[in-house]
């Protein structure tokens, strides 16, 4: 095991439609895309699609006994990604409808486990990631992480009910203002806050604006977003997910190097997934970060 991410999967199914059906009303979508979803999921797939076929990373995520179940593992086989499913009943599902450079999107998910999580070997990890999904495993792996002196990044994507607990075992924690709206912080308060909490590197995503962030000095500063232009911006869903794997798989890639040139690669894989529609699509290798870079930079 080269790196691990515990989170909740989904199918997801992006339609890209300028009218919304209502009551008995039928449209056509312009395009669509099917591909698998969830944040340290897709985190995960981005991950791989760097690091892969060598040091595909592990996942840890919610798994049915049905025909969506078994497209989630056969999306998963392609990328070499090893599953350790933790049974639910049903698959969980997204419909996502981005426009205009936002995206709306309605879920069903089902985080009814019908198991406990699994003890596994983590033997030469070098990353968790996490997204606060399955708090008890997160707890759990993060603690012993921490304990061994493997790296522990959060996409604190919003409140959930072990995030204060959680915070206190990672490393490098990447939010959303989403979150910093939901504690009552500020941006810059939200950088205080996670220093008090032990994190070593924290951020904000703004979106276009990009991220506030500090170092590994403590040093804040501000990583403005790549300037894709508007009408290249097709799908937005998935861009801090990939942004997420993508720094993972900078550090586990390029390890003496600071996180400012990790950020720099993530930003870079955000960049290149707005531009596609869906998951899969939107997954950059690294030939795709360096011509984004070149391009946009």
């Amino acid at each position: 095991m080269r790196s691990f991410f515990i989170g909740q999967s989904y199918i997801d199914v992006t339609m890209v439609t300028d009218v919304m059906p209502a009551g008995d009303d039928k449209d056509v979508a312009r395009d669509f895309a099917v591909s698998f979803g969830g944040n340290a999921v897709t985190a995960a797939f981005a991950c791989a699609k760097i690091t892969a076929p060598h040091h595909a990373p592990d996942l840890l995520c919610s798994m049915a006994d049905d025909w969506l179940g078994r497209m989630f593992r056969d999306m998963a086989a392609r990328y070499g990604i090893p599953i350790h499913g933790r049974k639910v009943e049903r698959s969980s599902l997204s419909f996502i409808l981005p426009k205009g450079g936002k995206r709306a999107i309605l879920r069903a998910r089902d985080d009814a486990y019908l198991h406990p999580f699994p003890m596994l070997n983590l033997g030469d990890c070098k990353a968790l990631h996490l997204d606060g999904h399955q708090a008890d495993a997160a707890l759990f792996y993060a603690q012993h992480c921490r304990e061994k002196g493997i790296l522990t990044s959060l996409d604190g994507g919003g409140l959930r009910p072990s995030t204060e607990e959680l915070l206190g075992h990672i490393d490098v924690a990447i939010v959303a203002e989403r979150l910093c709206e939901q504690m009552n912080f500020t941006d810059e308060e939200m950088l205080a806050y996670l220093k008090t909490r032990g994190v070593k590197v924290g951020g904000v995503t703004q979106g276009e604006r990009g991220m506030i962030w500090y170092d590994e000095s403590g040093k804040v500063q501000r990583l403005p977003a790549l300037a894709v232009p508007p009408e290249k911006v097709i799908d937005t869903s998935g861009a801090g997910d990939v942004f997420h794997g993508t720094y993972i798989a900078s550090f586990l890639e390029r390890p003496d190097l600071p996180w400012v040139s990790h950020f720099k690669w993530a930003r870079a894989g955000s960049a290149f997934k707005v531009q596609h529609i869906g998951n899969e699509a939107g997954l950059p290798s690294k030939q795709d970060i360096e011509s984004t870079i070149l391009t946009f930079a």
